[in-house]
């Protein structure tokens, strides 16, 4: 009874919010995982405080709540913009354990949403916690509101950002508390033994920059209360996997990764890698290796392990060579001896040539020799490692995959473009287009048609909109995406490029490309700088190790520069470019390699301006819109020792700096705007927020309401429209109305002109009370948004006398429709101001 009305549920409307797998778009051959943002952040010493980050969200965390005890600063609302049909990374899946249609993903940058409806809709639940990489997700087998998360990624990509331990909830994802391990770095998995609740195995991997004893497998006996360490092998060896016997969880296995990244000597593979087996819950180890590699021979990198839930005896283990896959072992007597299931590499036509970016294997929950491998591509066995057939329902790149407890025929899988479904145990797959997980490099907004924003993404291409709404974003240039500029005089003159700089131009508004520059065999940079000259849409600046100009929208470039880098291999590229709006004869280019460089006679020369700033990535340079000399420069870079200062500010072409830091948190910035109608407003995207300065850097405060502690990588200024849009690494783009900034700002300690209440009941069904109140007679709506930002019901719009005023609302859309259990967001909106609160539904 309960399958058939699972399947009831979940088939009803399956044709209506997912979309068949023959529409799955192509994608470019996909390359190696740059190092980019890892080198960035630990330039120049190829590591950092390990504290660093924890401290820096601690602060940003600090500044938010003080920010919100002290509104009006900065109390504008951010809007979520999207995309959510074109989404990001997901690294792992879990359904609960005793709600049928409950469902779990973690993002990579973007935190932990939630579904009630098997995969329909979905929602965050982790977006008040300061930290949102996910590594892993583990779900009380007892208890489904029971859950454990794992932060920090485990994959060892580019773009990993640490995180902070594991967080415990109670309460299905209401409320969180830490559950320890801080130091962790990063966690690959968590396990509950499902005879004993709070008896708990966590897998670390550690710290990607340098050696740290916080590694291993780690077990609390508490809930996650108190921990000790379970296995440790090295300081450079961390866990990367665990399974455990289902009916005896004394026996565990661990597989261990010795992985070393440094800027000038990395390697993913070692000695010290490989399984090992306890049959005493964790007070001892011994490692396994009749019949597996043997890493005196064979270089021994990332090991994924699946475990067979009805057959235990019978364990995968996925090896790789620590860059490719180096085959699919099996034992049936539980680890004494090994076989390899794949001894012809059949397996191998799904890998794409960097397999520790992924290393999942997985097994039926009830025919163990059933098994998928997770790579580039979804690889699947049904006799045990025999044969296997390689799927790529919708995108490529494959780092979860879960079976659906009750029903094994339903599997979600998790990639670098969100969530596939399948309904048929994996012969067919739909796509689940409702995650706001984008994880933006660079944005760009059309001056003329200012609803229309754009996007470069990882591994997701160029996007945009071409109506401002969330969810009808499509790709228009492809491989990853970075800088994109639309012509302000002519909305089709679009330029994009992919990574290491690929500059492409179309004249049709994205329809079609003409390849026009990629730095003429020059170093270029991941993400290479591309700028429109603010006076002359036909005159753009590219920056490889050199700066080049074009006069001619792309058809011919000149060099302008020699080499303004110092040549070191990987840092020898131009970051940041910058031309002054008030006169475009003053260019200001920094490098990775921390150089600042000023001409002002339009490039024929260069002054070096480094003087007085810190040896560290430049990120971004930005100038006064009305004052050439006046410009502002911003810094990567994790604590090493001693605090950091981000940003600078001069007022005299580079010839000396201000540290405008001030009471910033001590973390990377990504982000830089200067307000060009107020140019004493300042706007930062760093990898702890958003932030504002109204006094040029003097103080700063946290920017708006509703923005989750997620990386802000680029922001841009609509000028005329008085809008600023955050890209953010992880939760798609948001768009703040910066006129509501200004005026709440000029209005700090008038009393606030209306206030908005709590709904009551919370949570409700099926219908609940909002109430607000007007100190003067105004023009206001109240609406309803649902988490992605999309409308649901306007409640009111229109005048009201000053006073208090109460509106219902019946969990009803504007077209009289039900809408699903979840957190909705409900905003009155005034001539000048506005206040969000949530609320909850729950049928």
């Amino acid at each position: 009874a309960v399958h058939a009305a699972l399947l009831l549920a979940v088939t009803g409307g399956i044709g209506l919010w997912l979309r068949e797998a023959s529409d799955a778009r192509s994608h470019e051959t996909k390359k190696y995982p740059s190092d980019r943002a890892w080198i960035q952040r630990t330039f120049p010493y190829g590591q950092a405080d390990p504290d660093a980050h924890i401290v820096a969200l601690r602060e940003a965390q600090r500044m938010r709540l003080v920010s919100r005890g002290r509104a009006p600063l900065g109390g504008a609302d951010w809007l979520p913009v999207g995309p959510t049909n074109v989404m990001g990374r997901v690294t792992d899946i879990e359904f609960s354990t005793t709600d049928s249609l409950t469902v779990y993903a973690g993002a990579a940058t973007g935190g932990v949403f939630k579904s009630t409806d098997l995969g329909n809709t979905w929602f965050p639940v982790f977006d008040e916690q300061a930290v949102l990489p996910i590594g892993d997700i583990a779900v009380d087998p007892t208890d489904g509101n029971i859950l454990y998360v794992g932060t920090g990624e485990a994959n060892g990509g580019h773009n990993n950002f640490a995180g902070a331990g594991v967080y415990k909830t109670t309460d299905g994802g209401s409320t969180w508390t830490s559950a320890g391990l801080e130091a962790s770095v990063s966690i690959g998995r968590i396990l509950i033994d499902p005879l004993n609740p709070q008896r708990l195995f966590v897998a670390a991997v550690g710290s990607y920059f340098g050696p740290q004893p916080e590694r291993g497998v780690y077990r609390s006996t508490d809930g996650g209360v108190t921990w000790e360490q379970s296995l440790f092998v090295s300081d450079s060896t961390g866990a990367i996997d665990l399974a455990m016997h289902p009916s005896n969880p004394l026996i565990l296995y661990a597989a261990m990764w010795e992985r070393v990244r440094r800027p000038e000597s990395s390697h993913l593979f070692g000695p010290t890698s490989g399984v090992y087996r306890s049959t005493d819950g964790g007070d001892t180890w011994h490692e396994l290796t009749n019949g597996l590699p043997d890493a005196a021979l064979t270089d021994i990198g990332r090991i994924g392990l699946a475990l067979s839930p009805t057959s235990p005896s019978v364990v995968y283990a996925l090896f790789t060579d620590g860059y490719n896959y180096a085959g699919t072992f099996k034992t049936t007597n539980g680890g004494d001896s090994w076989l390899n299931a794949d001894p012809d590499f059949e397996a191998a036509g799904g890998f794409f040539g960097f397999s520790w970016y992924f290393g999942q294997i997985r097994v039926h929950p009830s025919d163990p020799n059933r098994i998928w491998i997770l790579d580039g591509e979804l690889i699947r066995s049904t006799n045990g490692g025999a044969s296997f057939t390689m799927q790529v329902p919708f995108h490529v790149d494959y780092h979860a995959l879960a079976y659906h407890p009750r029903n094994p025929s339903i599997l979600f899988a998790g990639n670098d473009g969100g969530i596939d479904i399948s309904m048929n145990g994996g012969t067919s797959w739909l796509e689940v287009p409702s995650l706001p997980i984008t994880q933006f490099y660079e944005i760009g907004i059309d001056f003329l048609l200012p609803e229309r924003l754009y996007g470069g993404t990882q591994d997701n291409g160029t996007v945009r909109t071409l109506t401002g709404a969330p969810d009808d974003w499509t790709d228009i240039y492809g491989g990853d995406g970075f800088y994109v500029i639309v012509d302000p005089t002519n909305s089709n003159v679009i330029y994009a490029e992919s990574q290491y700089g690929f500059l492409g131009r179309s004249d049709n508004g994205g329809t079609s490309w003409t390849f026009i520059f990629d730095g003429n065999g020059d170093p270029t940079n991941w993400s290479t700088p591309v700028v429109m000259d603010p006076t002359d849409h036909l005159t753009l600046y590219y920056g490889s190790n050199r700066v080049w100009r074009t006069t001619n929208a792309g058809n011919t470039w000149t060099v302008l520069s020699g080499d303004l880098t110092g040549g070191t291999p990987r840092l020898n590229t131009i970051t940041t470019i910058a031309v002054a709006a008030s006169n475009s004869a003053v260019i200001y280019a920094g490098t990775a390699d921390g150089r600042v460089w000023v001409s002002t006679n339009g490039g024929t020369s260069w002054i070096n301006r480094t003087s007085g700033l810190p040896y560290r990535w430049v990120t971004r340079v930005a100038v006064d819109p009305g004052r050439p000399e006046v410009a502002y420069v911003t810094f990567s870079g994790l604590k090493w020792r001693d605090p950091h200062p981000h940003i600078f500010r001069t007022t005299d072409t580079g010839v000396g700096w201000m540290d405008i830091s001030s009471n910033l948190p001590d973390a990377p910035i990504n982000g830089l705007a200067v307000d060009p109608n107020r140019p004493n407003v300042l706007f930062v995207g760093s990898d702890v927020g958003a932030y504002f300065s109204q006094d040029t850097g003097a103080t700063w405060n946290v920017l708006g309401n509703n923005l989750p502690m997620v990386s802000v990588y680029d922001l841009k200024i609509h000028s005329t429209e008085d809008f600023l849009v955050a890209g953010t690494h992880g939760r798609s783009m948001y768009k703040i109305n910066l006129e509501q900034v200004v005026d709440v700002r000029d209005r700090v300690g008038v009393p606030t002109a209306l206030k908005l209440e709590q709904n009551h009941p919370n949570p409700f069904n099926p219908s609940t009370t909002i109430r607000y109140k007007l100190s003067l007679s105004s023009k206001v709506s109240l609406r309803v948004y649902n988490l992605l930002g999309q409308e649901v019901r306007t409640l009111f719009s229109g005048n009201r006398p000053a006073g208090v005023h109460s509106a219902p609302w019946d969990g009803r859309d504007n077209q009289g429709r039900s809408v699903a259990s979840g957190v909705y967001l409900y905003r009155l909106e005034g001539r000048a101001s506005s206040q969000t609160r949530k609320m909850v539904l729950v049928r």
